[in-house]
Formats: C-alpha cells, structure tokens, sequence
C-alpha cells in the first residue's frame, strides 16, 4: 500500500487561463478537487512540493490529503496534465473519496521468480503485454503494485489474470474475459533452429 502524501494548498479566488498562468510564473499549479456530491473545489499547490511527490513513480496510486483551509480532504489524484515542450505540470485534477469509497487505479506488474521458470531458463523472453492492470480497490487497500510468479511457464505459456492472486480488497475492473498480461516466447536463434530443422524434414519427406 502507497503511503498517504500530503499537500498543501490555497483556494483559487479567480478562474481563467490568465490567473493561471499568473499563478504558474509564482510556482504554483492549479488544480480542483472534484465528486464526492460536493461542489468541485479550485484550488493551487507548490509547483516543488508537487514535482517531489510525482517523482515518486506512485503518485496515481496514492492516497493525497489536500491540506485547504484548516481542512484535510481525502483525495486520489486523477489526472495531471503536463507542458508539451518543457513537461512541466500545467494543472492536476483530485477526486475527493469517501471513507468506504472503491476506486479505478492503474497498478504496475512486476514478474518474479523468473530463475525458476523453465522457459526463460532456456533463454525464453517474457513478453509483456500489460505493464499494469487497470483494478477496482478499496481507497485505503491500493498496492504499489502486483506481483506475479512466473514459476514453472515454458516457451509458448500465456500468463493470463486467472493466475494472478490479487490483493484483499482488489478485483479486476475487466471482468469479461480472462485476458493475456504476458506470454513466454522463444528467442530468435531457437526459433530459427525450430525453423531450419522443420524445413530438412520437409525436404527429406
């Protein structure tokens, strides 16, 4: 589970491009605090502070508690839109959550046990079709991320979610089928060899 950020922040008196870009030049970022059946919220946070938290690599995953007013308001951030030419962030939009709230989350997959797979003993290469599953979690249970163990795959395995043991608390938000993370592949030389010893068959037949 990420740990809780926290974020300061102050209410935006004016909206508009040109009080955001004012905003931008003093080394804030705007941004809102939207759902939870209340009005959105407007508000700006340190441009700094911001930057610090995204380069944590889980800042979509984390629970953020916006500090505005005296109030902490519970949040999961939901999108940030960066700069095209400088990437610097332009504006960050936070979804107020409710204590019992389920959220969507994007949480990467990470492969272990790799040396006791077969396949990729024999110089198999994992190719990986989903670097993250897109889960249903509850607010306060989101994992950093999703192990799964690749003990025993061969060449021409599929991984598929059904072999995925999720955390309490997560589901798989895609639920209509049993789809592919990863497959184990033969390398290139094997293939060819495969390739080469089937076409002297052939030839010989």
């Amino acid at each position: 589970m990420s740990d809780t950020l926290n974020l300061p922040a102050e209410t935006r008196d004016r909206a508009g491009k040109g009080a955001s870009r004012a905003l931008r030049r003093e080394g804030r970022v705007p941004a809102v605090v939207y759902g939870g059946k209340e009005e959105p919220l407007a508000v700006h946070v340190e441009e700094k502070l911001l930057l610090k938290q995204l380069g944590t690599g889980h800042f979509m995953n984390s629970i953020v508690e916006i500090e505005v007013g005296g109030k902490k308001l519970r949040t999961l951030p939901k999108d940030v839109a960066f700069h095209p030419v400088t990437d610097r962030p332009l504006h960050v939009d936070f979804l107020r959550l409710a204590k019992d709230a389920k959220v969507h989350v994007d949480v990467p997959v990470v492969f272990v046990n790799e040396a006791a797979s077969p396949g990729l003993k024999r110089g198999g290469v994992l190719n990986i079709v989903r670097h993250e599953l897109e889960l249903v979690c509850d607010s306060d249970k989101i994992p950093d991320d999703i192990q799964i163990d690749v003990t025993g795959f061969d060449v021409g395995d599929s991984i598929h979610i059904s072999h995925v043991k999720l955390p309490a608390g997560s589901a798989s938000a895609i639920t209509d089928r049993d789809f592919t993370i990863a497959t184990i592949v033969a390398p290139s030389g094997l293939r060819s060899e495969e390739g080469d010893n089937a076409k002297t068959e052939a030839e010989a037949g």
